[in-house]
């Protein structure tokens, strides 16, 4: 989307959440549901591959990632018909847990500006 004024502005959104995996097996199986559903943009070796990976991540990473789409961040934002997604990546790895900086806010409206 540009502006009036033909000049385009892009804006980067970095989000960081960390999860608990209370249910490795429900949540790799959920996953391996996503890589075998017949829309997936794979062929048998790729889908292969990946239900590999997902089997073999101990840590519920790689299954997450199949289960998360980037666009559904736009839901948090509103006003979301001001903006249009250009790129999306996602990126989903292991953590040691909530860092003490999280234990202080109120995680369902704290906003920082």
């Amino acid at each position: 989307m540009s502006d009036e004024s033909g000049t385009e502005r892009y804006l980067r959104l970095t989000v960081e959440l960390t999860v608990e995996v209370q249910d490795l097996a429900g949540l790799q199986e959920a996953a391996l549901k996503e890589i075998n559903h017949p829309d997936a943009d794979l062929d048998d070796d790729e889908r292969r591959e990946q239900a590999e990976m997902v089997s073999a991540d101990d840590t519920g990473a790689t299954a997450l990632q199949w289960l998360i789409e980037p666009d559904h961040v736009l839901g948090l934002i509103e006003h979301v018909e001001q903006i249009e997604p250009r790129e999306a990546v996602l990126g989903v790895e292991p953590s040691d847990g909530p860092s003490d900086e999280e234990d202080d806010h109120d995680h369902d409206h704290d906003h920082e500006h």
